[in-house]
């Protein structure tokens, strides 16, 4: 299941940021993840929790938001859900000449993390393209 190495590449980064401002622990990692971008959130999540295990990012909460995929025509300049299966077809002039404009992302959104336990350190964003 790829969704263990990405859980493994988002732990290096974010414990590599964690560390590099002098946290203790993280909190919360909140990632962006398209409806196209072949990821299933339950997987990611469950293998984030055993890619945490022995690092500064130990007992972290993952929060995944489902990005929608959305296209647009350039020719007539018409845009729409794409859905799921992905419909490319224009719905406004028929033509198959749709332009991505979101669905396929995968990146690290937010990163709370605790220097001591009266001052929490949030970080936005730190860059995770898949």
């Amino acid at each position: 299941m790829h969704e263990m190495s990405i859980a493994l590449a988002v732990v290096d980064q974010v414990e590599e940021a964690a560390r590099s401002h002098g946290a203790t622990g993280v909190r919360t990692v909140r990632l962006l993840v398209g409806e196209l971008a072949g990821v299933v959130p339950d997987a990611l999540t469950f293998s984030f929790g055993l890619a945490c295990a022995g690092t500064v990012v130990a007992g972290a909460g993952l929060v995944v938001e489902t990005v929608p995929a959305r296209a647009r025509c350039a020719p007539c300049g018409g845009e729409w859900a794409v859905g799921m299966p992905p419909r490319l077809a224009c719905p406004v002039c028929d033509r198959a000449t749709a332009e991505l404009v979101s669905g396929r992302e995968l990146r690290i959104a937010a990163v709370e993390w605790h220097d001591d336990p009266a001052n929490p350190g949030v970080r936005e964003p730190i860059s995770q393209e898949g």
